[in-house]
């Protein structure tokens, strides 16, 4: 039960679309304009560098908050599981994020939500998170890749770091829970990202960038 009330403590927090709200607030509704998402990337490109800073921003804190919410309400009542509990936490932001139900579920990819978690789960994946994501994104310039090499280091370094006792005080049942659950995140990654893939195959992706102008006209 401790689990399904973390995923929808993690489901509130994810329904705050700040893209959505953002581009409210300036006049556009922030889908029907470059890809269609409510997400970091798409506010990049539609309404600039600042938009985007905010929208991540927004988004990251959202999912923090929740983690947060999670720790002060199980952290002394089931501390040999908290960071299962986070990562479920997490899992519900996503969810949140990426199929808001007042949106008719179509929100973001769920990246800059991810981040937060990640930022609040436990310091080794900061770095990981930070040096994958912004190490492939900036000679690269593309979002999705990085992105989907971050997932790809989250379950690596989730049994890595597992199966060498960094989650002091959890049984094997809980690790092995928690790997299939940051699993199945990648896997919704992925998933939420499959025409991202296809276009990187084809050399066809859009490439992104921080401060110069994007072009919105392409999907």
């Amino acid at each position: 039960m401790v689990r399904v009330i973390c995923v929808l403590i993690g489901y509130v927090f994810g329904l705050f679309q700040t893209a959505y709200f953002y581009g409210k607030a300036h006049g556009i509704d922030i889908r029907q304009h470059g890809s269609g998402n409510s997400g970091t990337t798409n506010a990049l490109r539609v309404l600039g560098t600042k938009a985007g800073l905010i929208v991540f921003a927004g988004d990251c804190l959202k999912c923090m908050a929740a983690v947060g919410v999670t720790r002060l309400l199980f952290g002394d009542r089931h501390p040999e599981m908290i960071y299962l509990l986070c990562l479920y936490t997490g899992a519900g932001a996503i969810l949140g994020h990426n199929y808001p139900f007042y949106m008719g579920f179509k929100g973001g990819k769920g990246i800059a939500a991810t981040a937060g978690m990640v930022l609040s789960f436990h310091p080794y994946f900061i770095v990981m998170g930070v040096v994958v994501f912004f190490g492939i994104f900036l000679t690269t310039h593309y979002v999705s890749l990085g992105s989907l090499l971050v997932y790809l280091g989250l379950v690596i370094e989730m049994v890595v770091c597992g199966q060498t006792g960094v989650f002091a005080g959890m049984s094997q049942p809980q690790l092995t829970e928690m790997y299939l659950l940051s699993f199945v995140l990648a896997a919704m990654a992925y998933w939420k990202h499959r025409e991202n893939i296809v276009r990187l195959v084809h050399g066809k992706e859009r490439k992104t960038y921080l401060f110069k102008k994007n072009k919105v006209e392409q999907d």
